[in-house]
């Protein structure tokens, strides 16, 4: 068994997608747009490029996306997609890719806990955390 994030987007997956490949080096193994569905599928004509599902890997884990439906979107509340970083400079760099033009939650920096931690939601409305883990923990 596999257990994966699915994110919604307000109809900015493809470009949520994007920015993650340039800020954390994912990979973008599938995107499938509204418009690819089967033709009695009803879409709005302004949702065909829209993204219905979409997968890409982080470091070999698994995220999979699509832009929620019109109408059907909410935003993320009580989670955060968590990241795991080994580096801390590595960890601060994710974490400043992810926080640029969103909102910092909790700044970068070292904890009790960890090399370094903080929680951000990216510009497109996701919350994050990215921690780098001492050894011991």
């Amino acid at each position: 068994m596999q257990v994966n994030p699915y994110l919604f987007y307000n109809g900015n997956c493809e470009e949520a997608l994007k920015y993650y490949q340039k800020a954390l080096g994912a990979q973008i193994e599938a995107m499938m747009p509204y418009g690819d569905g089967p033709a009695d599928m009803p879409v709005p004509a302004d949702w065909k490029t829209k993204i219905m599902h979409a997968r890409i890997t982080v470091d070999g884990e698994v995220l999979m996306a699509s832009d929620a439906t019109p109408g059907d979107y909410h935003q993320p509340q009580g989670m955060s997609v968590a990241l795991a970083v080994e580096d801390p400079a590595d960890a601060e760099r994710r974490f400043n890719a992810l926080a640029e033009g969103g909102t910092v939650r909790m700044p970068f920096g070292k904890t009790f806990f960890s090399n370094g931690f903080g929680m951000c939601v990216d510009r497109f409305g996701i919350p994050w955390m990215v921690n780098c883990p001492k050894e011991d923990m």
